[in-house]
């Protein structure tokens, strides 16, 4: 599903694994686990927790050798589990030592990720990237070549700066690291290309942290090169601040037809589960109009007439309950993720809102407990009273989704509740 407005920027599609990023596949979603990778159940947990969120590639840190000899484990164990996810290896000052040593890493791992700037200086910078190219090439796997502004390869920026300052119209600092950071991924694309590795295992991300200097360097980089493209900030944050900053920078590229793939780097809040960068990567996309995950819940703010928490409540357990049921319904019951459900809390926009949804109610307001009127493909189907309005709707919403996407005989519910 694609916005037809959006017209995608075209990169060459890349395999990893089963899955295809670039050309005209969909934006993939991924995230990161934050547990040490040498703890393979812990890693394996995580993953789980990642891909049963709707992740769809995760990354793991190999940063030594006990990383590096738990990712065959790991990929063995998802195996078993039947969780079809591909692990990205995050590899960094001596990525090349680590896949060279343990080459039942190299071979579970389906993409590796590589900062170019993080892989040693001159000769010896160009020895480990090229050994790292290479074992990618011999075993067919992915690289993500990830620039990042607080990693730059320092011959490249001493460099670029002095070319800078000798120009006749030298370029502002910003725009100037714009130019460095888009430079040194295409020079490292080519280098890797030069080492074997075709562009068609090749995706590119330069991040950065703030909002306009993201937007800008991929303005950049899709303009110069057709390689398929990762996006997110480096570190957006924690709470609202990350969410509306990887939002704000991703809406704009996505919107623009730039981007691949995509991962919300969010710093958890002391408790919470790393699955919220997850949920949030696919909202993003789903706003834009291109993925859908799940049915979409329409609920209002609420406002003066709506004076009880009750049409709050009744919105989150819809909302929790449709997340639960995705874990069965989304292999069952395709197309169910375009699904709109709306939980409105008085009369104003609450009938209308609920006539547009696909299935809908609408709570009356003011202490709402009066009768809240149901709604089915615009059509007034049932009438729900009393203390068990959220119970009952939720066995209306399954009934709806197993007799339109499953095709399974489904009463009506007129016979069910009664119909004023």
């Amino acid at each position: 599903m694609t916005h037809p407005k959006i017209q995608r920027h075209k990169t060459t599609p890349v395999r990893i694994g089963h899955l295809c990023l670039g050309g005209t596949a969909p934006v993939v979603v991924q995230s990161m686990t934050n547990t040490d990778t040498a703890d393979v159940a812990g890693t394996l947990a995580q993953v789980a927790q990642l891909a049963r969120a709707g992740s769809e590639l995760v990354r793991v840190t190999v940063n030594n050798e006990a990383a590096a000899a738990a990712v065959p484990h790991i990929c063995e164990a998802l195996d078993r589990q039947g969780i079809n996810i591909p692990l990205v290896g995050d590899f960094h000052f001596n990525g090349h030592r680590l896949l060279e040593q343990h080459p039942a890493c190299a071979k579970a791992l389906a993409k590796y990720r590589i900062n170019p700037g993080n892989v040693g200086s001159g000769q010896t910078r160009d020895a480990s990237f090229a050994a790292m190219i290479e074992t990618a090439a011999r075993h067919g796997k992915a690289v993500r070549i990830g620039v990042n502004w607080g990693s730059l390869d320092r011959s490249l920026l001493a460099r670029m700066m002095d070319e800078n300052a000798r120009a006749e119209a030298p370029l502002e600092p910003d725009a100037l690291m714009h130019r460095i950071m888009v430079a040194s991924a295409l020079e490292s694309a080519a280098r890797a290309e030069s080492f074997g590795l075709g562009r068609d295992r090749i995706v590119l991300s330069c991040k950065v942290s703030k909002v306009q200097d993201l937007i800008a360097v991929y303005r950049l980089l899709a303009a110069e090169s057709d390689y398929a493209l990762h996006l997110g900030l480096t570190e957006a944050g924690m709470g609202s601040k990350g969410i509306v900053a990887s939002t704000a920078a991703l809406a704009v590229l996505l919107q623009e037809g730039i981007g691949d793939t995509i991962r919300v780097s969010l710093t958890p809040e002391p408790g919470e589960p790393r699955t919220k960068e997850v949920i949030v990567a696919q909202e993003i996309l789903q706003a834009l109009g291109l993925r859908a995950f799940m049915p979409v819940v329409i609920a209002c703010p609420g406002c003066g007439r709506t004076t009880s928490t009750l049409f709050q409540e009744l919105a989150k357990q819809v909302q929790d309950h449709l997340r639960e049921r995705m874990l069965v319904w989304s292999g069952k019951y395709p197309g169910v993720e375009n699904l709109d459900v709306a939980v409105m809390g008085c009369i104003v926009n609450g009938p209308g809102e609920s006539k547009h949804a696909d299935i809908g109610i609408s709570l009356p307001g003011s202490g709402e407990n009066p009768a809240a009127p149901v709604f089915i493909d615009g059509e007034k189907a049932a009438t729900l009273k009393g203390d068990r309005i959220a119970e009952e709707f939720m066995a209306i919403l399954d009934g709806y989704v197993e007799r339109r996407f499953g095709g399974a005989f489904f009463d009506k519910v007129e016979s069910t509740y009664k119909v004023p």
